[in-house]
């Protein structure tokens, strides 16, 4: 079962994982409001990048990103940023500024944390960004994953739904990664604001299952499947708990008789009892088989963001030490459920704390 992936051996690669997607700046108001914030904190963030971030600052890997930037002071923060992060950024697109951003841009994303029964709110200010540019022909692919070498790219339906040419970029970018043997995974992370802004939606769908077809490890739940890869709702149930875990294994077969390139497909499962305390846990098909991680249901959360990255980041992780698809659900739930017990987009947390936390070791004071 170890060997479901057939992952390139660390000696001869450059990079363990490399992702494809926009990086913008996080305007967090604390526990306020955005429509009366007078002072923000900024963050990095990225659904496909912050993955990458995580297999860097918390489990030690190599790791790269292919994004693109305005070549101006807000470009070179978000470099900054991503510096700190131990992200390598090499290969990051430098836009010319024209003075004002009226060619180009960095994405914003003003993100509440929610407190009680008031949720997270997310307002998205990043059209005509740098990212939402990059089109074919842009990366030479052959030479990051022919001659450097990557193990794993991570991209996904965030960065795709940009554009019709970061879609295809997408397509180009795993098209290139099967053709080296570079192992695929893919975040569907459906965003309505993302896709109400597409006049074709049945286009954006049909793209999307292109890139499906090249992709090896899947993340996303029924809805996302439903929405972005354009599968019908039959046979789910709409009554079913956000917990519960039957709608996932009866949307499996229909994606893998759609998709039969899939060789792991996961998600996490979440009931948001408040802004604060919800309800965790995972679930991963490998082999023919399901593997769920354990529940913590009345998990306090501190900002809920970017716990979904935080469980992909965790699930590419073991399987790119070999650990299996149990470890992967595990590591990936433990992850996500830490990175949400800090501020910011991106997970604080140490591998030894994850691994504790798979062990549910108390969180007693460590001195």
């Amino acid at each position: 079962m170890t060997e479901l992936l057939d992952i390139r051996p660390t000696a001869g690669c450059r990079w363990d994982a490399v992702a494809l997607g926009e990086v913008m700046l996080r305007l967090d108001p604390g526990f306020g409001r955005v429509r009366t914030a007078r002072s923000f904190q900024v963050w990095e963030g990225g659904g496909e990048y912050n993955a990458v971030r995580a297999l860097r600052k918390t489990f030690g890997l190599r790791t790269s990103v292919v994004t693109a930037l305005p070549d101006n002071d807000v470009g070179r923060l978000v470099e900054d940023c991503m510096m700190q992060g131990g992200v390598d950024v090499s290969r990051v697109i430098w836009r010319p500024f024209d003075g004002i951003g009226r060619n180009t841009r960095v994405g914003l994303n003003f993100t509440e944390k929610g407190f009680g029964a008031r949720p997270p709110l997310g307002v998205s200010d990043r059209a005509n960004s740098a990212a939402s540019q990059i089109r074919p022909g842009e990366v030479d692919w052959e030479r990051l994953f022919g001659e450097e070498g990557v193990r794993w790219l991570h991209t996904g339906g965030i960065f795709a739904a940009l554009s019709s040419s970061t879609a295809e970029a997408t397509l180009e970018a795993v098209q290139a990664a099967r053709r080296h043997g570079v192992i695929v995974s893919y975040d569907m992370n459906y965003r309505p604001s993302l896709w109400t802004s597409h006049g074709d939606v049945e286009g954006a769908q049909e793209i999307s299952r292109r890139i499906a077809a090249y992709v090896d490890v899947m993340i996303g739940g029924e809805f996302d499947f439903a929405t972005s890869l354009g599968f019908p709702a039959e046979g789910l149930d709409p009554e079913a708990s956000e917990m519960d875990p039957d709608n996932f294994k009866r949307m499996v077969g229909p994606v893998l008789e759609a998709f039969p390139n899939l060789k792991v497909i996961a998600r996490t499962l979440r009931h948001a009892r408040s802004a604060g305390v919800n309800d965790w846990g995972a679930i991963l098909w490998a082999g023919g088989q399901f593997f769920e991680a354990r529940r913590r249901d009345g998990l306090e959360i501190y900002d809920r963001v970017g716990g979904g990255d935080g469980f992909a980041s965790g699930v590419a992780f073991a399987f790119l030490e070999g650990l299996g698809p149990q470890a992967a659900v595990d590591y990936g739930a433990a992850h996500g459920a830490l990175a949400m017990t800090t501020p910011g987009d991106t997970a604080m947390a140490s591998r030894q704390e994850v691994e504790a936390a798979i062990a549910a070791t108390p969180a007693r004071v460590i001195r």
